[in-house]
């Protein structure tokens, strides 16, 4: 199996490529992780792809599909791999089309963007160890208070509702319209995300079996 999964933020994406990983057996590839391992590795690709991220720049698709390229010839990809984060714009898409890349499938998980807005904007994290709760779906016993160390419980900057709606606006300008790009393909599976995580991995599961 080799797939792109694209999600909005906050509609599950990471959690079901772990899963994803762990029922096929294949990795998960996370284009942010190249960088910073390529980058921390000092090879050549890092070298440049930091010359960029040092100018404030986007490295730019033919960077990326390299170094993609580089990280799929390894050993664990063999079998197949989960691509998370990459493409991200149709311009991408086009270039790794024209890669040495074979992608078997895509997926979609939908969630309407006033969902997201509600789970990522009620989500509390703990500063002290990172522990995660929400307003309403996982109460702390006490207000305020990581029920694991005591720690002080805040909303992360980036969950605050109005940077939640620039994030979705980034997404459906540049991302989603992939969603037609693969369908014309024959390439896209849809899964609709559930308010359980394991009936949205039901879902997932079964929009991938034809």
């Amino acid at each position: 199996m080799k797939l792109i999964i694209l999600a909005a933020p906050g509609a599950g994406k990471g959690t079901q490529a772990e899963m994803l990983s762990k029922h096929f057996n294949i990795p998960t590839i996370s284009t942010g992780a190249i960088l910073r391992k390529n980058i921390a590795d000092g090879t050549e690709l890092g070298e440049i792809a930091q010359q960029y991220i040092n100018d404030g720049k986007f490295v730019p698709d033919d960077v990326m599909i390299n170094i993609v390229s580089k990280r799929l010839n390894e050993d664990d990809c063999k079998e197949g791999f989960i691509l998370d984060g990459f493409p991200r714009t149709i311009k991408q898409a086009e270039a790794l089309d024209e890669s040495d890349i074979d992608i078997d499938k895509v997926l979609t998980i939908e969630v309407d963007d006033e969902k997201i807005i509600e789970r990522l904007s009620g989500r509390l994290e703990c500063k002290a160890c990172g522990s995660t709760f929400h307003k309403e779906h996982r109460k702390p016993k006490t207000e305020g208070v990581c029920d694991n160390c005591g720690g002080a419980l805040t909303v992360r900057e980036d969950d605050k509702p109005e940077v939640i709606k620039d994030r979705l606006d980034t997404y459906h300008t540049q991302t989603e319209p992939l969603k037609e790009f693969y369908a014309n393909k024959g390439m896209l599976r849809t899964a609709i995300g559930q308010e359980e995580i394991a009936q949205t991995s039901a879902e997932v599961l079964k929009a991938l079996e034809d």
